[in-house]
């Protein structure tokens, strides 16, 4: 497991050009040099040379970043700065008492014990599993914690997806470790994604996750441990389904956006769907893949940052007069539904699979 110290060369790299707050959603609301990675690497720096300690005041900077990448693709260095925020966080956090009780609730006990509570509770109303004799495809599926709970997912897979023999494997995969990472809670995201890697290995045609933040960090494994990831199978929902050009058709017209979440690497896919959906139109708002201010325990955290955010973000999709703003990030969900509520808008927040699943025609 790195340390600090072990990128102080990478904290040299930094040439202060200030590039990072071009990039950083944060800054242009709160130009402190702290809020972007620029003055945070100064702070680190100072830690990795001993002239500071990580302080109480420091940890509050580094949990003051939406984790958007923005910053990684502007800089010409190329520094990776989450992972280095993440590192600081982790070293942090081992020295307060804090630490203990956020480990605790993070452990696999509780964790492990609240999902399968909330997997026991949502059972009844999972649509039955549908043995596939001769599939046309096997797709290893990673759930994500949201939708271990929630059954509606479910439900939207085998409408979607009921004309199209898909053979859906899934394993008893963990959460993703994203919680984890961004508490500095290190030794537990190296737990779950070992066994998540262990569990990716087999006979399968996709990788498939219906969450961009779980994508990403899965995607990200290899930074903290020595693993090679199926990325050649690895797709989402939405690409699987524009791949196999499925058509929806809509009886009543329909106005759609999209907002990418941060964490989406890839959405090309996304137009190519709604050429495919009869009777939806779609508008692509202004700064679609601004972050949307929620960002998961940044929300709670930064709540002055993230309803700015959201604000911003509410009002481009009200701009285009959408029925429906789509993403794909139950995180996302809920920064659109706060920033539409607290400017009064009316479009409708749903994932692309719920949206898709409304479709009176399936082929």
């Amino acid at each position: 497991m790195n340390t600090l110290k072990d990128f102080e060369k990478d904290l040299n790299k930094c040439s202060k050009c200030g590039l990072c707050e071009a990039a950083c959603p944060l800054f242009k609301i709160s130009p402190n040099d702290c809020v972007a990675s620029k003055g945070k690497f100064i702070m680190l720096h100072g830690v990795t040379k001993g002239d500071l300690k990580l302080s109480k005041n420091i940890n509050k900077y580094l949990d003051m970043c939406l984790k958007c990448g923005k910053c990684n693709a502007y800089c010409p260095s190329g520094i990776d700065v989450c992972r280095i925020l993440n590192t600081a966080k982790y070293e942090y956090m081992k020295t307060t008492f804090k630490s203990k009780l956020i480990n605790f609730l993070e452990s696999r006990f509780v964790i492990g014990t609240f999902m399968n509570i909330g997997k026991f509770i949502s059972a009844p109303f999972r649509p039955k599993k549908v043995k596939v004799e001769e599939p046309v495809a096997k797709v290893l599926y990673f759930k994500g914690c949201v939708n271990q709970i929630c059954p509606r997912t479910d439900k939207y897979l085998a409408k979607i997806f009921r004309n199209l023999p898909f053979e859906i494997i899934e394993p008893d995969f963990e959460c993703c470790g994203l919680p984890f990472l961004s508490e500095g809670n290190l030794e537990r995201f190296i737990e779950v994604a070992q066994s998540n890697v262990e569990k990716m290995s087999g006979d399968y045609d996709y990788f498939v996750t219906d969450c961009a933040s779980c994508e990403s960090t899965i995607f990200d494994y290899p930074k903290y441990l020595s693993v090679k990831l199926p990325l050649e199978k690895s797709v989402n929902w939405g690409y699987l389904i524009a791949l196999k050009k499925l058509k929806f058709k809509f009886k009543k017209p329909t106005k759609v956006t999209f907002h990418k979440p941060c964490h989406l690497q890839v959405d090309s896919y996304i137009e190519r769907i709604f050429e495919n959906c009869e009777n939806i139109e779609y508008v692509k708002m202004d700064n679609y893949d601004d972050c949307c201010g929620f960002a998961g325990s940044f929300g709670i955290k930064n709540r002055k940052f993230s309803i700015e955010l959201s604000k911003q973000k509410a009002n481009n999709i009200k701009a285009t007069g959408a029925d429906y703003v789509i993403t794909t990030c139950p995180s996302c969900v809920i920064g659109l539904k706060q920033g539409l509520a607290l400017t009064g808008g009316r479009t409708k927040v749903v994932s692309l699979l719920e949206f898709l699943a409304k479709a009176d025609n399936i082929s």
